[in-house]
């Protein structure tokens, strides 16, 4: 097993050198009393709007290993999963649901992918311990944000800074190190005062291949890196100014594809304003505008060794190496008001969306050079209002309206959309029983998203008309309801859902003829068309704890979804299965123990060869269970320790979202490629 230079690593040697200061302070000096250790997250805590709204701090360690993206610390929460590809980049699900039903938001704008099967899926360019919070809006319970998410609305923010003469500065950085070479740096750092602040985010992250719990190597390693900066005016404690930018890239080995992520570079620039307090009812007005250019680049020779094809003119086999490269730029702006009288609330505004795609593809037998093939343009206006009824309960509720249009450039064909969306929430508070709940009705409508219009292999490919296929819009009419309760050492909280999906858009994977980015057939491949079916949708998330002691704690959750094909009387494909997780925490002051025990049941509600852009139901998939621990410790001020160990029985497993390994790499057709075995790691982070 391949081990990191640890102490080669520069940011590594920065904070060893800051705890051996500090210790030798620490001698000198009484020691510091009240400071707790960092608790180690293995289960969902609960949230806001009894349980509706679910908020995660990303700086904190998770289990498994801390997470190298934005899918990797979403499978913290529950009800999301992940369609794995390797080690990283995985794609998210919640709730069996995939794609734009989920709307990824980073600091209140959305990044889009470009690769046409979401090798770059957006939450492959969030480095998910720069950013402050973590916010869950399950079902289609907001407006705020354009063509809402019908399954959850999911945003990582970054707070403004708040700076003074006295603490001009501030800053964390880590180290996390691990089994199969994984190493991470992430930073932070801010100078300034009460009127203006820099501040500085940057991570690096990389891993060799991991080893299943058999021994055998899974191709999965990755490197990547991120920077990002920002500068502020803050003139008064109502007022903000903020122009921000940031870079990053990347590349990963890929056992579920046959070509590896070469490239993941972006580039993003943003603008936004606030201004708090204006008036008695104008409480704040806020605005921003945001670019972000996607560069990605996908070949099957710079990571892995090229296939070898047959040259009918020697006679000889020769390497066919081939490339593709995507791009994809998208322009936000927003506008909002906040207005607030005798307690009743009312966020409106307006937002725009502009994006376009574009595409190369290069190899022995081909030189397609780039052209653009999607252009998108949105705009949209909402208002939401929150209404107390009495001091126990209040309605919230919302409308909203987008004028979608897409363009399909190489055929000169386009296609124009209105999209209504509303939703009404009841939510209550039950001082006398220490509970909160929620009950609400959400519709919403969804266009058909790039993938399913331009990366599917039939009649709307972008190749040949009709451009767009047909394809309906898709409608959600869903009912979401909750309950969450404290008494003494017990807590209990449930999520629970059920929908109606006219016009779901379904992939069905057959073979079809290949057809480049001009056109050209090149054979066939096993890919997917894209349908409307009807369909149907329930499932719930709970959770129970129980405080043994005054240091022992007891967590039990678990997440079902299902899903059902109304039209063709069959099972939604790609859900993930009912899951199980315990945890087991022992907590004193400088201290932590932790256990996590993962149960995953069977999935055999499977519909064959169906699914989505990235993956499809190949059988049903036998269930297993996982063990991991942790534990952590208060080093000394600001410097805390957290370890641990994954698979800790070493068992040889995989996920039932996992893809099916490349041929390439020997995996039969259908054989999808294990998760990870033992795996150990360390983490140590401090602040300054």
């Amino acid at each position: 097993m391949a081990q990191p230079e640890f102490l080669l690593q520069p940011l590594t040697a920065a904070i060893c050198i800051a705890c051996y200061s500090a210790s030798v302070a620490a001698q000198e000096q009484p020691s510091p009393t009240g400071y707790l250790a960092p608790i180690v997250v293995t289960a969902q805590r609960a949230g806001d709007a009894g349980g509706l709204i679910v908020h995660a701090d990303p700086k904190q360690p998770i289990q498994p290993i801390p997470a190298t993206d934005g899918a990797d610390y979403l499978q913290s929460i529950m009800g999301f999963s992940a369609i794995k590809n390797g080690g990283t980049n995985g794609d998210v699900t919640f709730r069996g649901m995939f794609g734009s039903r989920i709307k990824i938001l980073t600091d209140g704008t959305e990044n889009l992918g470009a690769c046409p099967n979401r090798m770059d899926a957006p939450t492959s360019y969030i480095q998910p311990e720069s950013y402050d919070r973590i916010t869950v809006i399950k079902g289609p319970q907001t407006v705020q944000y354009p063509h809402t998410g019908s399954a959850a609305t999911v945003i990582f923010e970054r707070q403004p800074e708040r700076l003074s003469a006295e603490q001009p500065y501030r800053g964390q950085a880590s180290v996390t190190v691990g089994s199969y070479g994984r190493i991470d740096h992430n930073v932070e750092a801010a100078v300034g005062d009460e009127t203006k602040y820099l501040r500085f985010n940057a991570g690096r992250s990389e891993s060799n291949s991991y080893e299943d719990g058999d021994g055998n190597k899974v191709p999965s390693a990755w490197k990547r890196w991120n920077a990002d900066v920002a500068l502020g005016w803050t003139p008064d404690e109502n007022t903000l100014v903020e122009l921000s930018g940031g870079k990053s890239d990347g590349e990963a080995l890929y056992a579920g594809r046959e070509m590896d992520g070469s490239q993941f570079a972006r580039e993003s620039l943003g603008l936004r304003f606030e201004k708090k307090n204006l008036t008695d009812v104008i409480k704040k007005v806020e605005g921003q505008i945001n670019y972000s250019y996607n560069d990605h680049v996908m070949d099957n020779f710079r990571l892995r060794t090229a296939p070898m094809v047959h040259d009918m003119a020697t006679d000889q086999m020769v390497p066919n190496p081939s490339e593709m490269r995507v791009t994809r730029r998208t322009l936000n702006s927003r506008l909002a008001m906040t207005m607030n009288w005798s307690g009743v609330e009312l966020v409106t505004g307006v937002d725009a969306q502009q994006n376009k795609h574009g595409g190369d593809m290069t190899s022995p037998s081909m030189n397609i050079p780039f052209q653009s093939d999607m252009k998108f343009q949105s705009y949209g206006a909402f208002g939401e209002l929150s209404y107390p009824l009495n001091e126990q309960h209040k309605i919230v509720t919302g409308t909203r309206i987008d004028q979608v249009k897409i363009d399909a450039l190489k055929l000169n064909d386009d296609r124009s959309e209105t999209l209504p969306s509303a939703f009404i929430r009841l939510e209550g508070q039950h001082p006398g029983h220490d509970a909160k709940s929620y009950i609400g009705l959400g519709y919403v409508e969804r266009v058909p998203d790039y993938w399913e219009l331009f990366s599917t292999a039939h009649g709307n490919s972008g190749m040949s008309k009709p451009a767009f296929n047909d394809l309906d819009t898709e409608k959600t009419l869903q009912l979401d309801m909750g309950y969450q309760h404290q008494h003494g050492a017990f807590s209990s909280w449930v999520s629970a859902y059920a929908g109606l999906i006219n016009d779901y858009i379904l992939m069905s994977y057959h073979d079809h003829p290949v057809a480049g980015m001009g056109g050209h057939s090149h054979g066939s491949r096993f890919s997917a068309g894209a349908k409307n079916v009807d369909a149907t949708i329930a499932g719930a998330e709970a959770g129970v704890g129980y405080q043994l002691t005054d240091a022992l704690q007891a967590e039990l959750s678990a997440m079902y979804a299902w899903g059902e094909n109304t039209t063709d009387h069959q099972a939604l494909p790609q859900i993930a299965p009912l899951e199980g997780r315990f945890n087991l925490r022992y907590v004193r002051d400088q201290f932590t123990l932790g256990l996590l025990w993962r149960a995953v049941a069977r999935q055999d509600r499977i519909s064959l060869n169906q699914g989505n852009i990235v993956g499809y139901d190949m059988g049903e998939s036998a269930g297993f269970t996982t063990l991991a621990l942790n534990a952590s410790y208060h080093l000394m001020k600001d410097v805390d320790l957290a370890v641990g160990v994954d698979n800790v029985l070493d068992k040889t497993y995989t996920e039932h979202l996992n893809r099916a390994g490349s041929s390439g790499f020997g995996f039969a057709s259908r054989e999808q490629f294990n998760n990870a075995g033992r795996n150990y790691w360390a983490r140590i982070s401090m602040k300054f």
